[in-house]
């Protein structure tokens, strides 16, 4: 029993580290080759899980060879759009000005309930509204409206906005975060200044915010 945990345990973490060396994407989003190789290496992977007497290495080598084919093929799709176009296709029009391409549907046997489907989910209701709507090579629809239907921003209508400014996590549940402090060019200096005036200590503080304006935001831990 403790065997066959300790293999499951440890198969577990190779798949997690085999999949980020691959890269961090979302089932939706992966190419063709990433997501043949991730469904191989679950199937490979459930043998010696389940049967303890099938050598461990039977199944962390297979696992290693596709994760490192994968890793080639993914540099060389870099280097050559050839291949790149070979192996994951292209991205393919079909509305162009409000009019639907019936014959780039068709190859890409998508029916129309699944064109509107789409449509409806980024809260476009006609077709007549899109300039140009694209199907990615990861199967996702991306669309760009018509400029008449474009909702106005604040440069089209001439009103000036303050700069967007990235707010980060420097104290979660107590714990500094060096990274992100230094990733808004703040120390803990400050954070001791900030809570000293607020009669706090960093092991009070469920969540502070901070950005590099020292705009900051201290949620307190409710007590118990």
């Amino acid at each position: 029993m403790l065997i066959s945990l300790l293999r499951a345990l440890l198969l577990y973490i190779i798949i997690v580290f085999s999949i980020k060396f691959m890269g961090k994407r979302q089932i939706s989003e992966l190419q063709t080759s990433e997501l043949v190789v991730t469904l191989l290496i679950s199937d490979i992977a459930s043998i010696p899980m389940q049967n303890s007497a099938q050598p461990l290495f039977s199944g962390l080598i297979p696992i290693v060879v596709l994760v490192c084919c994968e890793i080639f093929i993914s540099h060389f799709m870099v280097k050559n759009s050839k291949f790149r176009k070979l192996i994951c296709g292209s991205a393919v029009i079909i509305i162009s000005e409000g009019k639907i391409l019936q014959k780039e549907l068709e190859k890409l046997r998508m029916s129309v309930d699944e064109l509107y489907e789409q449509l409806h989910e980024m809260d476009i209701f006609s077709v007549k509204d899109v300039a140009f709507a694209i199907i990615e090579t990861n199967g996702k629809m991306s669309v760009l409206k018509k400029s008449e239907r474009q909702t106005p921003d604040s440069s089209s209508l001439g009103i000036d906005t303050p700069e967007n400014v990235l707010e980060f996590v420097v104290i979660s549940n107590g714990e500094i975060n060096n990274l992100s402090l230094s990733s808004c060019g703040l120390s803990k200096n400050w954070i001791d200044e900030i809570l000293s005036k607020k009669k706090l200590n960093v092991s009070d503080v469920y969540i502070m915010t901070a950005n590099k304006n020292k705009e900051f935001n201290v949620i307190k831990k409710e007590k118990t």
